[in-house]
């Protein structure tokens, strides 16, 4: 229909623009001047209109392609009081203006959608093109590096060092393990590349998560399953030894209470055999009683949850240690703020934990012109609850921190080497985490970090 139109209006000014040459040339020939003058205006008035009336279509449909190129599609094109020749396509456009604004708020819609699941996400993503100039990166990755913006890849590597160099020699599919330690927290973060194309240019993207926890959990499973195998084999081995050195030695014993006479034995000899049984009784029975100690720690499975007022709980554990540290001469500075602050734990746990880290304490402060330890507790930034024991001690060596807590290391001659392995092991359990902070000739730090909860919080009044 609109094309008809046009034809048919493109004939009547035709038709007219010929009339009007005709009536032109017949007044030239009449020397009407004037008149054929007149005619000549408006000859060329109608072929000025006749070329917009062609073009006008052109140039709806040049403004409409303007419009897409700008990506402009709120432009509305008049369809009740336009020329009839135009309303249909005007319809057109409006539609097609409509078809894209659609898609571009569903577009809009699912982009605002997924930037939303990787705000929440606990994984840190970043995007950077091939100059690094950073792209995208979301809120996980701020508050894990604790960096409140980054604009280009290479400034991290002011920031964290390890990491920046992580990055650049990550290869995409082939994740690697980083440790860090931010702000005095130590993690291992989990990194992951791949690589893309967008609008002809190169991109990366980065994603890393803290595993930590994960791998410490891992870690302590393998451990404790390895320690019950060992403590099962070892009371299986030893068991029978203690006992059949237990009756030798009371075999011997009632053989030298027989005899009354030499009879052809030398009783020092005797005695010797008595004596060396009962070492070997004697050190059976300890290792027996040493895998019994820690075959009942490693059943531990599911602790007793209770809300504990922190203050109390370091009250408790001072009151049980103040005579060994006051013979030992320590100072036990106790600090808990708030002075309400609440914990749900194992009450009974947490003094074994706190008891033992202590008592290593002691030893790392002996000696000391003015041996100290700290006890203290506080409301972390995340609103976790936070305990911490520190000494003005020697310190513990650089190349030792990763092995302490491994189960059996030790490095007191008299210790086990399995309280800093249960500590964890009970930390864990707790979901909480426990971190040491230490330089030599200095002190040490041993932090402990539970989840944040609702209990942890202060009570209502």
């Amino acid at each position: 229909m609109t094309f008809k139109r046009l034809e048919i209006g493109i004939f009547l000014r035709l038709l007219g623009l010929f009339a009007l040459l005709y009536g032109a040339v017949y007044y030239m020939n009449r020397a009407s001047y004037v008149l054929a003058l007149f005619a000549g205006f408006l000859i060329i008035a109608l072929v000025l209109e006749l070329a917009r009336y062609v073009t006008r279509s052109n140039k709806e449909l040049a403004s409409f392609i303007l419009a897409v190129k700008y990506r402009d599609f709120s432009q509305h094109f008049n369809e009740e009081h336009t020329n009839p020749s135009l309303k249909q396509l005007h319809q057109a456009f409006n539609q097609i203006n409509s078809t894209f604004r659609q898609l571009s708020a569903e577009k809009e819609a699912q982009f605002t959608y997924l930037q939303t699941v990787l705000e929440l996400i606990d994984t840190g993503i970043i995007s950077y093109d091939a100059e690094g100039h950073v792209e995208w990166v979301n809120e996980s990755f701020k508050q894990t590096l604790e960096l409140p913006y980054l604009r280009n890849i290479h400034a991290l590597q002011k920031r964290h060092a390890v990491l920046y160099h992580a990055i650049m020699q990550l290869a995409p599919g082939s994740p690697v393990i980083v440790k860090l330690t931010v702000e005095q927290k130590t993690m291992q973060l989990l990194l992951s590349a791949t690589s893309f194309k967008l609008q002809g240019r190169n991109f990366t993207l980065i994603a890393f998560k803290n595993v930590s926890h994960a791998l410490d959990e891992t870690e302590t499973e393998a451990w404790q399953k390895l320690l019950r195998v060992m403590t099962h084999e070892i009371m299986n081995s030893v068991a029978p030894i203690a006992s059949l050195a237990d009756t030798l030695r009371r075999h011997v014993r009632l053989e030298k209470q027989k005899a009354t006479e030499p009879l052809g034995y030398d009783p020092d000899l005797l005695d010797d055999v008595e004596e060396g049984i009962s070492i070997i009784q004697h050190r059976s029975e300890g290792l027996l009683n040493f895998a019994q100690v820690y075959r009942n720690f490693s059943k531990i499975t599911t602790p007793l949850l209770t809300t504990i007022y922190v203050q109390e709980l370091f009250n408790s554990i001072q009151a049980l240690l103040t005579r060994q540290l006051t013979e030992q001469r320590t100072e036990l500075l106790i600090s808990v703020h708030p002075p309400d602050l609440l914990l749900q734990a194992d009450s009974r746990l947490m003094e074994q934990v706190l008891i033992n880290l202590i008592l290593n304490a002691t030893h790392a402060v002996e000696g000391r012109p003015y041996p100290q330890i700290q006890l203290l507790a506080r409301m972390g930034e995340k609103e976790q609850v936070v305990l911490e024991v520190v000494d003005n001690g020697t310190g513990i060596p650089a190349d030792l921190l990763d092995s302490i807590f491994i189960p059996f290391f030790t490095t007191h001659p008299n210790g086990s080497g399995i309280g800093l392995s249960l500590a964890k092991q009970i930390m864990h359990l707790h979901k909480g985490s426990i971190q040491v902070q230490s330089v030599e000739s200095v002190g040490s730090v041993f932090r402990l970090e539970f989840p944040a909860t609702v209990e942890a919080k202060l009570p209502k009044a």
